[in-house]
């Protein structure tokens, strides 16, 4: 269907190497688009975009910088960028007095900032070509929360504002900005939790109406759908992709 095609479109997925950034790059490297997969893991980001039939571009999105030589390298390999993807991020799991001010932070710049200072060295190229689409990736712990994820949730919650903002202000260049919600996703990120917080893999099936968790492979479908011009009409929006988790009482 013409509306999901995603030929001669250009994508970048940051944190695209793995998990739920990889999921998304497969969607849209399966629909067409030609897929950079930005990374700080330079031989990992490679395997992944020779599996997509993509490039590989090493960024650490602590670094504004990099943030910045990320669009100019893809615009400079490949000619355009129409399609951002922040994925890329960390989380501490502590309890909220045991955090230093250091952890808050880093947390804080790998999920938000870097999220931000992507999105605004996007913004002039997809002005080039006519408008775009921007995917932040948020969490479910911007609609309640957990004890041993303080800065994460504020993080996350910060992006679906952030969403919300760049919505309202790049609607007029026909620049679509929305955000995704991951639920309890079988990912590095989940296993770590798993092995820290004592039940929570029996607690997740028994409170997720799907009754199991997510795989990075049920992002690729939303990633397509965000990223083509079947979501024209739609900005703004913080979408739960969770297995209905969040729905429950």
């Amino acid at each position: 269907m013409k509306l999901f095609d995603l030929t001669g479109r250009v994508a970048v997925v940051t944190g695209g190497n793995g998990g739920i950034g990889l999921g998304m790059a497969r969607g849209l490297a399966a629909a067409g688009a030609k897929v950079v997969v930005a990374g700080r893991n330079a031989a990992k980001s490679a395997a992944a975009a020779q599996e997509i039939g993509g490039i590989a571009i090493e960024v650490d999105v602590l670094q504004e910088a990099d943030c910045r030589a990320l669009v100019h390298k893809t615009v400079a390999q490949l000619g355009r960028l129409d399609i951002l993807v922040n994925n890329a991020g960390i989380n501490i799991r502590k309890q909220p007095q045991e955090y230093t001010l250091d952890e808050w932070r880093r947390v804080l710049d790998s999920n938000l900032t870097g999220a931000f200072v992507c999105a605004q060295a996007a913004y002039p190229e997809m002005l080039k070509v006519g408008g775009g689409k921007v995917i932040n990736i948020g969490s479910m712990m911007s609609i309640f929360g957990a004890s041993f994820t303080t800065p994460y949730a504020a993080s996350k919650g910060g992006i679906v504002q952030m969403t919300r903002a760049m919505s309202c202000a790049w609607a007029k260049d026909k620049i679509q900005v929305n955000a995704v919600l991951p639920g309890w996703i079988d990912t590095e990120l989940t296993r770590g939790a798993r092995q820290d917080v004592a039940g929570l893999h029996e607690r997740v099936l028994a409170r997720t109406p799907a009754g199991r968790w997510g795989e990075p492979a049920d992002f690729a479908g939303i990633a397509v759908f965000l990223a083509s011009s079947a979501s024209d009409f739609l900005t703004g929006t913080a979408i739960p992709v969770d297995g209905g988790y969040s729905v429950q009482g």
